[in-house]
Order: structure tokens, then C-alpha cells, then sequence
């Protein structure tokens, strides 16, 4: 999640603090409704967690039981969060002091409270996993938003294809419209096991131009990296290992990105440190907005992710 940078440093320095947080069950999952979906091929094995908005909670090689996305909590996971309109005290309604004041900020899992997002449908067809969901406000007590959250995640090789979209309907008065925040497109948070970032910054974008390796900025310092003025010009980053495996994130529409780690490297999916990244795009969500995108998660060795946004980007153009 992000946001002005004192209230995201608050909300990790809190949630890396509580343990615990994931493990709790919350009095509002559906117990007719399963725990998952799951898509498997030979190259890897994906599940949607549908007691949490249907985000996106564990990637695998199809032969290795090991997630490479953190789930420690509620904020973490690869999930839609979207902000709009003032930021604004809500504590008389129930906004937790910590997150207060803040802006309409719909998310997929759940709130700080741990109360989940209500699924309205989910089903499979084909190598496509569909869910709809109704997200909660993060810094409210069980308050869901108005608003709707659809997710489209297909499985093709090595690549996972992701259309999010978010469908307003608010009836508020007190947020306001026509404030643009940034947009995560999605949150991303891989293992910190995966603790060498990679992407492009240069002039000569999809030419095999030699890869940049920025230092990965820790929250200890004060915020994430920053990574701004349309410099990732790939439109993608990677977290990978000492080997060079790991897992990226290409979004087309996006050349500005945050990217770091939490705490410490070399931790696992429910530790409390990891990895994040999220491709930035301004966007301004007022009360009937409709707003979707598509992004691509690719997991391989690091020249295989790198070919594989190649021939996305390929794709993508011929369309």
C-alpha cells in the first residue's frame, strides 16, 4: 500500500510488528465458499485465496511446494488497493487512530481490523480464474466500500496475466473528487529470499541494452525506493535470487515504480520481512469511476522473465 510517506512507514513499522496477524480467522469468511482456486501447469502452480478477496496468495514451480509471495498479513500479498479523494479523520466512525487521517482506499484482502472482503462470485474457465468481490476500506472498522473489485488471472507457461478492475459507486459526500493519487498497479510482495532487484532504466528500451541492478532500499531508511520521471522505461522490475530466479512485474501503461524490502533478506512467505514492488500510474477515482488494467507476473530465471516481457511487449503492440 502506499500513501503519503509517514503513513505508509506507520502502517509497515505496525504490521511487521504483529506476528499473528495473518493466522487470525475473521468472524466474516463464508464457510460455504472455498478456501481457494487453483491453476497449475508444468511450470507453475497458482492459487487465489477466496477467504481474502480472491488476491492472489501463493506462486510455485509446479514441482516445488515453496510460495514466493508473502502473505505475513493483511497488507501484503499481490492484491488491488486503490486511493481516492482528501485524506480525512474518520476515528469517531471507527478509523483506527494509526491510519488516521486517510483517503478512501478500497482493498482487495481485507481492513486493519482483519475484517475480509465479502466474495460475490468466482469460477473457472479454461486456464482463466475469475472472482468479484466487494473490498473493505483498510482504515476503517468492517466498513466495506462501496465499490466492486473483479480479477481476471490466467496461467500460460511461465507468465501469469492479471486484469483487475475496480467498478465505484459511492454515495459519500465527505472524500471529495478530483484528487489524483497514485495507483498501485498492483502491490507486489515477493519473499524476501528474492532480494536482488533488476529492471531497465535507460534510452533504448527492448533492445537487450544491459540491465540496471539498483540497490534495494530498505523501509528502514525512511520510505521505498523511488523510481520516477518515467525512468523505468521496460515498463518492468524483477526481485530474484543469488541465482538470478525469481519472479516480475510488467505493466504495460507504467514507467514509474516503488520498489524495496522490509527488514531483513532471505525470509520465507509468512515472515514478517519481504520484498515489495508496485507499478505507479496517477489516476483520479471519483464516485462512479470505472477503472481497469492488465499486468503480467513472470517468474524465471532472469533473462527468461526479461524475453518473456519481450515478447509480451511485442504482443501488446500488434494488438
Amino acid at each position: 500500500m502506499i500513501k503519503l510517506n509517514v503513513y505508509i512507514i506507520l502502517l509497515l513499522i505496525l504490521s511487521l510488528a504483529d506476528h499473528s496477524y495473518a493466522q487470525k480467522e475473521s468472524a466474516s469468511v463464508n464457510p460455504t465458499i472455498p478456501n481457494f482456486m487453483e491453476l497449475s501447469n508444468d511450470s507453475l502452480r497458482l492459487k487465489l485465496d477466496l477467504t481474502r478477496g480472491g488476491a492472489i496468495a501463493y506462486i510455485s514451480k509446479s514441482d516445488v511446494d515453496r510460495n514466493i509471495v508473502n502473505v505475513h498479513d493483511e497488507g501484503r500479498y499481490i492484491q488491488q488497493s486503490y486511493y481516492g479523494g482528501k485524506i480525512i479523520n474518520r476515528q469517531n466512525e471507527g478509523q483506527k487512530k494509526a491510519w488516521s487521517p486517510w483517503s478512501w482506499n478500497p482493498i482487495q484482502v481485507g481492513d486493519c481490523y482483519q475484517n475480509r472482503a465479502e466474495i460475490l462470485e468466482y469460477k473457472q474457465e479454461g486456464n482463466t480464474l475469475y472472482v468479484k468481490c466487494i473490498p473493505m476500506l483498510w482504515d476503517m472498522k468492517n466498513k466495506p466500500a462501496e465499490a466492486i473489485m473483479e480479477q481476471w488471472t490466467t496461467l500460460k507457461g511461465n507468465v501469469i496475466k492479471v486484469r483487475n478492475k475496480l467498478t465505484c459507486h459511492r454515495t459519500d459526500t465527505i472524500y471529495g473528487e478530483g484528487k489524483a493519487h497514485n495507483q498501485e498497479l498492483p502491490a507486489v510482495y515477493p519473499i524476501s529470499a528474492l532480494n536482488n532487484l533488476y529492471s531497465y532504466f535507460g534510452d533504448k528500451p527492448f533492445t537487450g541494452a544491459p540491465l540496471n541492478k539498483p540497490k534495494v532500499i530498505n523501509l528502514r531508511s525512511g520510505f521505498w525506493g523511488k523510481y520516477k520521471n518515467n525512468m523505468v522505461t521496460e515498463n518492468w522490475m524483477a526481485f530474484v535470487n543469488d541465482d538470478l530466479w525469481g519472479i516480475g512485474v510488467y505493466a504495460p501503461i507504467c514507467t514509474n515504480f516503488l520498489a524495496g524490502m522490509a527488514k531483513d533478506p532471505g525470509y520465507e512467505a509468512h515472515d514478517s520481512a519481504t520484498s515489495y514492488m508496485a507499478p505507479l500510474n496517477k489516476a483520479t477515482f471519483n464516485k462512479n469511476t470505472v477503472y481497469e488494467y492488465d499486468y503480467y507476473l513472470i517468474v524465471g530465471n532472469l533473462n527468461t522473465i526479461r524475453k518473456s516481457i519481450y515478447s509480451l511487449n511485442e504482443s501488446i503492440k500488434s494488438k
